[in-house]
């Protein structure tokens, strides 16, 4: 199972006088770095759409030891961005993550649309997603020590699976993957592995996901942003168990 830093550069500004902005640094399995870069940036609110990034590109001149980890991503001329937004530079580690969101007012302040609710859960629906996406899970059958990441159709359909040592990082390339694809998120279930974080929801809040389930625990702040966000958030699925923290 492969580590490796990834640094994220935004390059902005008029066409004939760019400028590179180096945002962030995030431990990762190497691989889908495009998803994980655009999924990281409409998380985090510097783009509204994929649309907003030209392309995404490794850089070449580098260090030898930094060679393949390290991403520009091409913002449109016309794109507004502050970097002192970001001046502090977010560091993400691969065991927990760092959102950069100190409070659930802010996560609302980015939310622009209002989230379709779920509604009635079917149990049978929810305790057959963790099999479905440990079926596709190739890294972790050679690893066993593996994060991932699934999306899945209000059916049952397996649309988007990815793996990486941290689970953010998992989801963040899941929800990469549907912009670069054109996949529409809006009537999706996200599974994740392990617990459900404050920054997991805070990424489904953005997407506009409605329903996000985990085989670990949500933290307090979890339970709270996806009830204010009206999102039905599912722990400790497991087996033909599970807690529903969205029911009253």
């Amino acid at each position: 199972m492969t580590e490796e830093p990834l640094e994220i550069r935004l390059g902005h500004g008029p066409l004939d006088d760019r400028k590179e902005f180096r945002l962030s640094v995030t431990m990762r399995t190497p691989g889908s770095d495009e998803e994980l870069a655009l999924g990281f940036l409409f998380a985090e609110g510097v783009i509204s759409a994929v649309g907003d990034a030209v392309r995404v590109v490794h850089c070449e001149d580098v260090k030898d030891e930094e060679r393949g980890n390290v991403v520009r991503v091409e913002l449109q001329p016309g794109l507004d961005l502050d970097p002192t937004r970001w001046q502090r530079n977010f560091y993400t580690s691969s065991s927990c993550g760092v959102c950069g969101k100190s409070s659930i007012e802010a996560v609302h302040a980015q939310c622009s649309k209002p989230i379709q609710p779920w509604g009635a859960l079917e149990p049978a629906f929810i305790t057959s997603l963790p099999e479905r996406m440990r079926a596709g899970q190739s890294v972790f059958r050679h690893t066993g020590g593996i994060h991932a990441a699934a999306l899945f159709s209000r059916e049952g359909k397996l649309l988007l699976l990815r793996e990486d040592v941290g689970r953010h990082n998992a989801v963040d390339k899941v929800i990469g993957a549907a912009l670069l694809g054109g996949v529409s998120v809006h009537a999706c279930a996200m599974l994740v592995s392990g617990r459900a974080g404050f920054e997991l929801v805070q990424k489904c809040a953005v997407a506009g996901i409605p329903l996000m389930a985990a085989v670990g625990a949500p933290s307090s702040l979890a339970v709270q942003l996806a009830s204010d966000r009206g999102i039905t958030l599912i722990g400790f699925l497991r087996g033909d168990r599970y807690n529903d923290y969205s029911a009253p």
